[in-house]
């Protein structure tokens, strides 16, 4: 993996989208809850992380629309279009969300997994514009872009959140879908091209700072090893 969490800072704080196994992790949540401070989550969620041995006390509960503020980091957590659930009887039983972090006139927005849809837009007016847009990117399919977008839908997103910068993730580590490895990338690029957004593609596990961002965009997943 391209972080080892012994590699990791003290963290003042985790966000966590929805309960899919391959955004909520037993065994690693087992290792960050010795290194993180406050843990934010939709609602239901924290039953899991409380089973798991996190202090309630360390846990925050949002539902859409809500806002919190950590010093001078304010956490709103924002819509999504997904699902939830970690087995066959608790479909829908906890909500999905996005989350936006801002701190002055920095705002970052993180999607989590969603289809394209108009809260996008709406989000963008009301808490845009945001100078780094990190969009799900992958696992996508025509029969299911009602929870997963399509590139040229991803791209389309950050135009309606008024992003500065898109940083397409959720690609390149879970199979879940038949697209090639390098389609996601490819096809977002070439999406936002059309719509004169600039896209970051930093190496996954690559550490950059915002005033990076229109540095990091070469197509390293073209390149042979």
């Amino acid at each position: 993996t391209p972080w080892n969490i012994k590699d990791l800072p003290h963290l003042d704080a985790v966000i966590l989208s929805h309960d899919h196994y391959d955004h909520l992790d037993y065994g690693t949540i087992l290792k960050l809850k010795e290194v993180t401070d406050k843990f934010y989550v939709p609602l239901g969620v924290d039953a899991h992380l409380k089973s798991w041995g996190i202090d309630s006390m360390d846990i925050v509960v949002a539902d859409w629309w809500d806002e919190f503020s950590m010093n001078d980091i304010q956490f709103v957590c924002a819509p999504a279009r997904h699902f939830s659930g970690r087995g066959i009887l608790d479909r829908n039983e906890t909500l999905w969300a996005s989350w936006i972090v801002s701190k002055g006139n920095t705002r970052l927005y993180f999607s989590g997994d969603s289809g394209y849809g108009p809260h996008f837009k709406e989000i963008g007016e009301k808490f845009g514009p945001f100078q780094l847009a990190m969009m799900e990117c992958g696992q996508y399919d025509m029969r299911w872009n009602n929870i997963h977008m399509m590139p040229e839908e991803t791209a389309r997103a950050a135009k309606d959140l008024n992003a500065r910068h898109l940083m397409p993730i959720h690609w390149g580590a879970f199979t879940l879908a038949l697209h090639s490895w390098t389609d996601p990338a490819d096809r977002v690029v070439e999406a936002a091209n059309k719509l004169g957004m600039h896209v970051a593609t930093p190496v996954i596990g690559l550490s950059f700072t915002l005033e990076e961002m229109s540095t990091l965009n070469k197509p390293w997943w073209r390149f042979e090893p």
